[in-house]
């Protein structure tokens, strides 16, 4: 099995890049064209504009709070595949974690923020002793994908 989750990361893109062209507008619109009339819903400018930039930088960090990661995930070959790098306006560096099948000793998942951050943690076995890798946040995941990474890492090791 192969999947990432590219649609989702790219879904959040697109909403940061609108999130970022309606601001824009709205301060050009509201300051420099004059063209926005206030008091506006019985609001006044500075009002609406401290609501835009509160709701903008939601929008925009909240991807990077909650540790979204574009993950590629693959168990197809004789290896456990993956791949990921932190998703949000300041990308991370990549990451790419592969693990022989009979090597693996299992994994861990993680859960914090009332589940709102989740994460696999992978472990495998050497000659030394067992390896504990980083987390892989899989909080960007859907469900379904979430429930297809759990099935397949039980086909190999149980969690630890």
């Amino acid at each position: 099995m192969t999947f990432d989750n590219s649609k989702t990361i790219i879904s959040q893109r697109i909403k940061l890049f609108a999130a970022t062209v309606l601001f824009l507008v709205y301060i050009g619109l509201t300051y420099a064209a004059k063209m926005i009339k206030f008091p506006l819903l019985g609001m006044n400018d500075t009002t609406w504009t401290l609501i835009l930039v509160a709701v903008y930088l939601i929008i925009a960090f909240m991807p990077m709070a909650l540790n979204y990661q574009f993950v590629f995930f693959s168990d197809d070959s004789d290896k456990i595949v993956f791949r990921y790098f932190t998703s949000g306006i300041i990308g991370g560096k990549k990451n790419s974690v592969e693990i022989d099948k009979r090597t693996f000793a299992g994994y861990k998942t993680e859960s914090r923020f009332f589940g709102l951050i989740q994460s696999v943690i992978l472990f495998q076995r050497f000659k030394e002793g067992v390896a504990k890798y980083p987390p892989v946040y899989i909080s960007a995941l859907t469900k379904k994908e979430k429930d297809k990474i759990i099935k397949s890492l039980n086909l190999y090791a149980p969690p630890v």
